[in-house]
């Protein structure tokens, strides 16, 4: 169970990006009071992790009713995953988020970011959607699952600190390590989405 959690606080780690994070809320959030900042970030972590728990425990009914398979969805989420690796590592996942970010503290009327890009789609985005069913499907048992969602919730805690703290973080870590530790963990989250694939076809071959 040790080796299920390393290796779901790892995946989720790289595709939530608490670190990536930190710096576009950091911007979005530069002219908000620190109480309102703070009241963001929580509202942010919140709803992406109802967001990612919804799609835990009633991810694999929903594949079911669609008449999707879960060897399926492995492969077609070990191929998003990977796809999103490649973004890391060549930094377009960063540039699209800044664009993002950019139209965002554009408009007026976008005062609360809150829900918006921030809970969707920077946390709860499709990759940690498709990796919190695909944790989920590969979990037997209860006890499995428990700490899948125990590894989820360790990284969104690891979110919420990370936003809390974005501005005295950026200036701690600085944007040249942080751009060698994104293409560092895209070479991982590429090794993982290809073991994603792997098994999705080793059980539809059998």
């Amino acid at each position: 169970m040790i080796e299920l959690f390393v290796s779901s606080v790892i995946t989720f780690f790289v595709v939530i990006d608490p670190l990536g994070c930190a710096p576009i809320y950091a911007g979005l959030s530069a002219g908000a009071s620190p109480i309102h900042r703070r009241a963001m970030a929580v509202r942010a972590v919140t709803v992406s992790s109802i967001i990612l728990l919804v799609f835990a425990l009633v991810g694999e009914k929903l594949l079911h009713g669609l008449g999707i398979s879960l060897a399926s969805f492995r492969i077609a989420g070990g191929i998003m995953l990977f796809l999103i690796a490649l973004e890391m590592v060549f930094e377009r996942r960063t540039q699209r988020r800044e664009d993002r970010a950019a139209k965002v503290a554009h408009d007026p009327e976008a005062d609360d970011v809150s829900i918006f890009p921030m809970a969707m789609p920077m946390i709860a985005g499709p990759g940690s959607i498709a990796t919190v069913m695909l944790l989920m499907a590969r979990s037997n048992g209860l006890e499995a699952s428990l700490v899948v969602l125990a590894a989820m919730a360790t990284i969104l805690l690891m979110t919420l600190l990370a936003l809390l703290a974005a501005g005295p973080l950026m200036r701690l870590v600085g944007t040249r390590i942080e751009a060698v530790i994104t293409r560092l963990l895209g070479v991982l989250l590429a090794a993982l989405a290809v073991q994603f694939v792997m098994d999705g076809l080793q059980v539809s071959l059998h």
